[in-house]
């Protein structure tokens, strides 16, 4: 009997697994700064503040401040200015309002990403076969509410729930954001569902650890993905090796 027989969930990753982003991180900065009338910020020096402001904000106010009860365009507008501080530029108030507006609009559409061709195909052949399938991320509610949608990935077409890091308070690698994802199913039981993502700490491990099936994607080629196929994870390239797997009488994971 195929894995797919047993399943009644599948949840799945975004970013990485589903969409990837397009371009660079200072492209749109280096446009939000010419719109407010400045020259471009050099790209690795904001790409690096941004990293080192990124990560001080998730440690300082997780889930995007969900704890805090900070609004999500403080928690990016607190981000996004230190991200050019760190990469020695200061603006007044007055630029760097008009820099950061365009910066968020930017990052709240569908913009600065690509949707993988095999993603909604893949979504939709999970539901026709009468599953239930969750999206699971450590993203802020635009990605719910506004970016998917604006990428044709659809609540109720292409998946049934979400269960989003700044919606919830609770981020991967954190398990309890899996045991919502299968409480909000219809309290499937963990053995009756499979994850799928791209990072072996945030997705694969936690998943695993409340009993659920996991699988790992590679569409990058990333180094590690040996490592991975070596602690016996199910390791594939893109969703349709997935979708292949799945309907196979072999597949276990």
């Amino acid at each position: 009997m195929s894995l797919l027989a047993k399943l009644r969930c599948v949840t799945i990753d975004v970013t990485g697994t589903l969409m990837a982003y397009k371009g660079e991180l200072g492209d749109y900065y280096c446009m939000a700064a010419k719109a407010a009338g400045h020259p471009c910020p050099d790209y690795k020096r904001v790409h690096e503040g941004f990293k080192l402001a990124y990560k001080e904000m998730a440690k300082k106010y997780p889930c995007f401040g969900f704890a805090a009860k900070m609004p999500n365009i403080v928690w990016w507008k607190t981000c996004v200015r230190d991200s050019f501080i760190r990469a020695g530029y200061e603006y007044d108030e007055e630029t760097f309002e008009k820099i950061f507006r365009r910066i968020y609009a930017s990052f709240g559409s569908s913009a600065p990403y690509t949707v993988f061709p095999d993603s909604q195909p893949f979504l939709r052949w999970l539901r026709g076969k009468g599953l239930k399938v969750g999206i699971v991320s450590n993203a802020e509610y635009r990605y719910q509410d506004v970016i998917l949608p604006a990428l044709g990935l659809n609540e109720g077409s292409e998946w049934d729930f979400g269960v989003f890091s700044g919606l919830e308070g609770v981020e991967k690698p954190n398990p309890k954001i899996y045991e919502i994802a299968l409480e909000r199913a219809g309290s499937i039981a963990p053995e009756e569902a499979l994850h799928i993502g791209d990072s072996i700490r945030k997705d694969y491990e936690p998943a695993k650890s409340i009993g659920m099936h996991a699988i790992l994607l590679d569409r990058f080629k990333t180094p590690d993905a040996e490592e991975w196929r070596k602690s016996g994870a199910v390791v594939l390239p893109d969703l349709l090796a997935v979708q292949e797997w799945l309907s196979s009488e072999k597949s276990t994971c």
